[in-house]
């Protein structure tokens, strides 16, 4: 189970946190060759004093994407994602791309879980 969780500084609308996590999503799927139904997308809306990054201005949004993934993506794919995810949130909410920033880490699927599974380590050759 990918866990994207997202820190923001723009204002976003209900309708806009749920398109954001549905394109985010379908892009995840896309990009990292798996489906959509254990993606879990998390949206935090951050005030302008409770995110940074260093050479944004003052007063512009910023976003952090902290991607929690199973290991074994290549680099090609996470930077591909990452790109796409950005390109998105510049259009959505404005948010200049010097003030966006991925990090991913990565987990053995066994230490990614819910209530009914336990993941796995990932192939190509999945769909889930």
């Amino acid at each position: 189970m990918p866990l994207l969780g997202f820190d923001c500084s723009a204002t976003m609308t209900a309708d806009e946190k749920r398109r954001f996590a549905g394109r985010v999503t379908e892009l995840y799927a896309d990009h990292m060759e798996t489906g959509t139904d254990h993606v879990a997308v998390v949206l935090r809306e951050r005030s302008e004093s409770e995110l940074s990054i260093g050479r944004a201005g003052s007063d512009e949004p910023c976003l952090v994407l902290d991607a929690e993934i199973r290991s074994g993506r290549e680099f090609e794919a996470k930077r591909a994602f990452a790109l796409a995810v950005m390109e998105f949130a510049n259009e959505i909410w404005a948010i200049p791309d010097p003030n966006m920033k991925v990090v991913f880490t990565e987990h053995a699927g066994e230490n990614m879980m819910g209530v009914d599974r336990v993941g796995s380590e990932w192939s190509k050759d999945e769909n889930n």
